[in-house]
């Protein structure tokens, strides 16, 4: 994010403050409009990320065909309709076809994502399909259990709601079997 952009945030959180019927020249608000420009700078950082850095040429030929799986990959995004947060974990999946990826890329895709405007359902489905257009693997899992403050905060006001989603791709899709074994590591009995 550059100087102009950092400016205009501040310049904008300023303006909100005023807006909402706070005063901005308020000791506890004085650095308000910096701090949330900051702030704004790291949460839409994925906006800015590329692949190719993240990946950093962690693709490795291996001939395991066994079952990938990372899991409770805590993740946190902001919902695009109310700019309130929302959070929780990823459990990601693949089945490598003569490729795997360095573990830890994983997460990192996550965030790329993540840190962007969002909905829960398509960040699901991003990391289901990077993850399937850079390993070409037989499949690729993604389930996300997400809180949404949207939900908790404002609206509905259900604080102990959850949402799922999940994204499967090739043999998850195609085979019932493959599917189960995937969602019973996790501790899942369907979606």
């Amino acid at each position: 994010m550059n100087v102009k952009n950092k400016k205009m945030i501040e310049s904008l959180t300023h303006d909100l403050l005023k807006e909402i019927g706070e005063d901005p020249s308020r000791e506890g608000l004085l650095k308000t409009p910096e701090r949330v420009s900051k702030a704004w700078e790291y949460f839409s950082q994925g906006y800015r990320l590329s692949l190719d850095d993240i990946i950093n040429d962690a693709i490795f030929t291996e001939s395991s065909e066994d079952m990938v799986i990372v899991r409770d990959i805590e993740f946190f995004s902001f919902c695009e309709h109310h700019l309130l947060p929302f959070f929780g974990k990823a459990h990601v999946g693949y089945l490598p076809n003569c490729k795997i990826i360095g573990l830890s890329k994983i997460p990192r895709i996550i965030d790329m994502y993540s840190r962007r405007l969002q909905v829960q359902e398509r960040l699901t489905h991003q990391v289901a399909k990077t993850l399937n257009d850079v390993l070409a693997p037989r499949g690729v899992a993604v389930v996300m259990e997400g809180r949404h403050m949207c939900m908790q905060m404002r609206g509905v006001e259900k604080q102990n709601s959850f949402a799922s989603t999940s994204s499967m791709i090739g043999q998850f899709r195609k085979s019932a079997e493959t599917r189960s074994e995937f969602l019973s590591i996790l501790g899942k009995k369907s979606l």
